[in-house]
């Protein structure tokens, strides 16, 4: 796909891996809409990076993801990309010991981690890929993963979610295609966000990086300039790309 005079959709995009794929589709022409639940940092990304469109979002809810796709395609009129990045990190396992015994992973914690990081991709995918459909535009979709899906002891719930994103990239491949819409998933190893430092500590970080043959956390731009890859290769599709510095070698 040229990017140039695209209309695109970027979630969670205020901040880390999500703020550097909006700036990199707009350095390469695309007129960028971000959906975000922080009103706040949509107001500091509007003063940072001129012409983005903010919308804020409850991603979570499927009425409030369904009104904000509306009104930003009657504003864009088409709609080519949609980038599903919006998520949070959580840590913990499925049972700890406290001071009052076993404690139970949290249920409440359990429902936010899969309504943000798994129901918001089958909430925007519907609702952009109908319109895209409607306008018989060839568009893609990424999904922003995470090697987590594999399985990663401590994050029970956002390796599930992980994993959900990956087989929903698979399946809407195959469904898609006959429509000339591509979906691929783009999963990062440790990068450098305060999201991953919030979740972990800095011995956990230590431990897995000695495990990654490059050593190293993994920059926000690696990660946006595989967006770009992948949106730019019309023959890529239906897999998720592992960007995580081989830690899954």
């Amino acid at each position: 796909m040229e990017l140039q005079g695209k209309r695109a959709i970027v979630t969670g995009g205020v901040r880390g891996i999500g703020k550097e794929i909006v700036r990199q589709l707009m350095e390469h022409g695309v007129q960028v809409a971000v959906f975000d639940i922080d009103a706040d940092g949509l107001k500091s990304l509007e003063g940072e990076i001129t012409g983005v469109r903010p919308f804020e979002c409850d991603l979570s809810k499927y009425d409030h993801v369904r009104q904000a796709v509306a009104e930003c395609f009657d504003e864009f009129q088409s709609l080519d990309i949609l980038v599903n990045n919006a998520g949070i990190l959580y840590s913990a396992p499925l049972l700890s010991f406290s001071l009052d015994g076993l404690k139970p992973h949290d249920v409440g914690m359990w429902g936010k981690v899969i309504a943000t990081n798994l129901d918001s991709v089958f909430y925007m995918t519907v609702s952009v890929v109908e319109k895209m459909v409607m306008r018989r535009t060839k568009g893609v979709v990424i999904n922003i993963s995470s090697i987590s899906a594999a399985g990663n002891a401590g994050q029970s719930a956002y390796s599930a979610a992980k994993a959900g994103v990956n087989a929903l990239t698979a399946t809407w491949a195959k469904e898609l295609a006959s429509w000339g819409i591509r979906v691929v998933g783009i999963a990062p190893g440790f990068c450098e966000t305060e999201s991953t430092h919030a979740a972990m500590s800095q011995a956990a970080l230590k431990e897995v990086l000695t495990e990654a043959p490059l050593k190293r956390l993994g920059s926000v731009s690696e990660i946006a300039e595989g967006v770009i890859f992948a949106i730019r290769n019309d023959f890529f599709t239906g897999k998720t790309l592992e960007i995580d510095g081989g830690l899954t070698v």
